[in-house]
């Protein structure tokens, strides 16, 4: 179909497209930018370690948890607002961020932000898909979308680097604020109105709130374990509390006419493992970025700038991968190659897990760096393909919305679970009399290993679970005579999980 032949092309399409993906860069890249900061703003603020990871976490958690339901409120009341609600409010939580005076200044800013993300990203999307019906136009147009959201991550520890070795870590919270702006003026005048036809549904904000209030619990009973044992009150309280809140969110959605995530989406085996195998390989990948910076800077002593420099094999290991699992998937099929990611991404952290007082970056830190990218970007095309396995058009963003969110909540998990076993693993050697900077090696070292040992479980999951899965090229909005509210995020990990 040429681009005449669909009626209604909007004149402004491509610069309305330039300014929304200068958003979702933006977006993305606050994902990334904090990590390279994070030894400077724990010593500046006095974070904890446990605490510390809070500052990752609290715009995680509000970002995954809420994004169905942001989609949702976009396609009713408008997507143009919700976006411009969206990035108002993550403009002035970037602004309290940057200015933020003590931890909890901070954390709550950064839930704040991830709320606004929540809000912007889904509507933004849906944006794009109604401004592109061409369907030649909207594979350009989410392909410039996905390219932007991996530049963004690749981007974010760089510019942190430079920021925060030049300048100050509050000014990666502030360089948001001109584009935030910019976006509030320009957006309106490129952009219409649009939202879902028909009669309105009922909004599933019990289901949202139960979801994103029992991950919250569980990340901070988590967290509390590096400070009190396993057994306590103070980590057994909020865990077992989220996960009655989790249960509360599955009985709220089972008995909804209007659930943010139905239960028949995963009566299918293959999306099912696909979401669940998800958990495993974002778990390990957020700590060890967490966990390598933190060793980068506070062991190795690099600068932030040589710590954001040090990411960059990261970001280009992951595009070859991207590549190569694109060209092997049609060849191999979704089962080999996507085993062969989380059995590759394995190897790559236990080369980390060999790190030492001794370690330099290109013998000690890069090789591992190298392998663990190339093996994550080899994953992600078959992730996809299984997420949106027998997914018609009616259920596309839902399936990618669903993956972005498992995607995040694993990543969050991980990170809690994994550095808390890294303190205390640490604080039990120092007891014993071994020196600190020793005990945290030790402590980092553990964490890379059970990260590892989280990828072969994913992987096992996969090469025993998945069922086969189809790599032909569909067009899933020809199965529907309707139109998706929000079109899939093509890059999902791209953006907001391994970058």
């Amino acid at each position: 179909m040429r681009t005449t032949d669909v009626p209604n092309l909007d004149s402004r399409r491509w610069r309305a497209l330039a300014v929304l993906g200068l958003i979702q860069f933006i977006l993305v890249v606050d994902v990334s930018i904090v990590n390279v900061a994070l030894p400077r703003i724990q010593h500046d603020l006095h974070f904890s370690h446990a605490g510390l990871a809070w500052v990752v976490n609290g715009y995680v958690l509000m970002a995954g948890g809420l994004l169905l339901l942001g989609g949702r409120l976009a396609d009713m009341f408008g997507r143009r607002r919700l976006f411009l609600l969206g990035v108002g409010l993550f403009a002035l939580a970037s602004v309290t961020s940057g200015a933020a005076v003590s931890p909890a200044m901070l954390v709550s800013s950064r839930f704040v932000q991830g709320v606004g993300e929540a809000l912007a990203a889904p509507a933004a999307l849906g944006l794009v898909v109604v401004l592109f019906p061409d369907p030649r136009e909207r594979i350009k147009a989410l392909g410039i979308w996905g390219g932007l959201a991996g530049l963004g991550g690749t981007t974010g520890s760089v510019l942190s680097g430079v920021l925060t070795d030049f300048a100050s870590w509050r000014w990666i919270f502030y360089i948001n604020i001109p584009v935030a702006i910019f976006a509030l003026l320009m957006v309106p005048r490129l952009v219409s109105e649009s939202r879902m036809a028909g009669e309105r549904q009922r909004i599933d904000f019990g289901g949202a709130a139960a979801a994103t209030g029992g991950l919250v619990a569980i990340v901070y009973g988590l967290l509390a374990a590096a400070r009190h044992p396993w057994g306590s009150s103070q980590v057994l309280l909020p865990f077992l509390g989220g996960l009655g809140l989790l249960a509360v969110m599955v009985a709220i959605e089972a008995r909804s006419d209007a659930p943010l995530i139905p239960l028949r989406f995963f009566a299918n085996r293959t999306r099912a493992v696909a979401n669940f195998a998800s958990l495993f390989s974002t778990a390990a990948f957020f700590s060890w970025v967490f966990l390598m910076t933190l060793f980068e800077q506070q062991v190795l002593h690099y600068s932030p700038l040589q710590g954001g420099l040090g990411y960059l094999p990261l970001g280009f290991g992951i595009g070859a991968g991207m590549g190569v699992g694109t060209a092997l998937m049609p060849r191999l099929g979704v089962k080999p190659v996507w085993c062969a990611s989380y059995f590759g991404a394995a190897i790559g952290l236990l080369m980390e897990s060999q790190v030492h007082l001794g370690s330099s970056y290109f013998s000690g830190v890069m090789p591992g760096m190298i392998v663990l990218a190339v093996s994550f970007g080899l994953g992600f095309p078959p992730a996809m393909n299984a997420a949106l396995h027998l997914v018609t058009g009616q259920d596309s963003s839902l399936a990618a919305g669903v993956q972005g969110t498992m995607q995040q909540v694993g990543g969050a998990l991980g990170l809690a679970g994994l550095a808390t076993l890294a303190v205390r693993h640490a604080a039990l050697q120092v007891s014993h009399g071994v020196a600190p900077n020793v005990a945290a090696v030790h402590g980092y070292v553990l964490a890379f290993r059970i990260g590892a040992l989280l990828l072969v479980v994913g992987g096992m999951l996969v090469l025993v679970l998945l069922e086969r899965v189809s790599t032909e090229a569909r067009n899933p909005f020809a199965e529907t005579d309707v139109e998706p509210a929000v079109a899939p995020p093509i890059e999902p990990l791209a953006s907001s999980t391994f970058t």
